[in-house]
């Protein structure tokens, strides 16, 4: 006949093996992580991605951006702060790949208010196909972030890439993109950083090649 399970001693306590121990509590399993949600919190800061593309426009324009198109949108974690600045503020997000358009609608959309998400619109498309919005003269702002664009490894390619940006650019538009550069760039190296937001984890930095001819990694 199976033995019955000890009892908990009062105050919560494990029960006490024989000969006075106390049996181990066993740790709750951690959940599996995310990746999507690791890379927001190791790699993107939008708040801060934000603060200088609103104030670099209105420094060169003179005005407030109000229309942004993000590009290699992945999760429209920016999408999602872009709309959360301004009541007018308007997004489009451009990504190919649907199941990560979908977990940013899940997890990020979602955590936006019912307004706010009706000012957000998600296209799974390739951004070499991307056009003008419809009733606006063209986008005030494109992004195209976290060296998304160097996906194009081929000259011609890239130049159709950055031209269907500029057509799809108002008169006065702006084009944001960021570049990998530096003596450091041509180092093998390994670098860790720790992400002190909870759960908490390292992140890795692993630059494991280089051709310095092609400068492909």
């Amino acid at each position: 006949m199976p033995s019955k399970p000890p009892r908990q001693r009062p105050g919560g306590r494990p029960p006490r093996r024989p000969g006075g121990r106390t049996a181990p509590r066993r740790a709750a399993p951690l959940p599996e992580p995310d990746r999507h949600d690791l890379y927001q919190r190791a790699v993107q800061c939008v708040e801060a991605e934000i603060d200088f593309v609103d104030a670099t426009f209105r420094r060169r324009r003179g005005r407030r951006a109000v229309l942004l198109r993000e590009d290699f949108c992945g999760t429209a974690n920016t999408s999602c702060e872009w709309v959360r600045r301004r009541r007018e503020n308007r997004a489009v997000g451009v990504d190919l790949d649907a199941p990560t358009l979908a977990w940013g609608i899940r997890h990020n959309l979602a955590r936006l208010d019912a307004e706010q998400r009706t000012r957000v619109t998600l296209l799974r498309q390739d951004v070499l196909e991307a056009r003008r919005p419809p009733r606006a003269p063209g986008y005030d702002v494109v992004l195209a972030m976290n060296f998304s664009y160097w996906i194009f490894k081929e000259r011609e390619r890239m130049r159709r890439y950055f031209t269907a940006v500029r057509r799809s650019l108002a008169p006065d538009g702006l084009f944001f993109l960021d570049h990998y550069a530096g003596s450091e760039v041509h180092t093998v190296t390994t670098e860790r950083r720790a992400i002190r937001t909870r759960p908490r984890f390292t992140y890795i930095w692993d630059q494991a090649s280089l051709n310095p001819i092609t400068n492909e990694m």
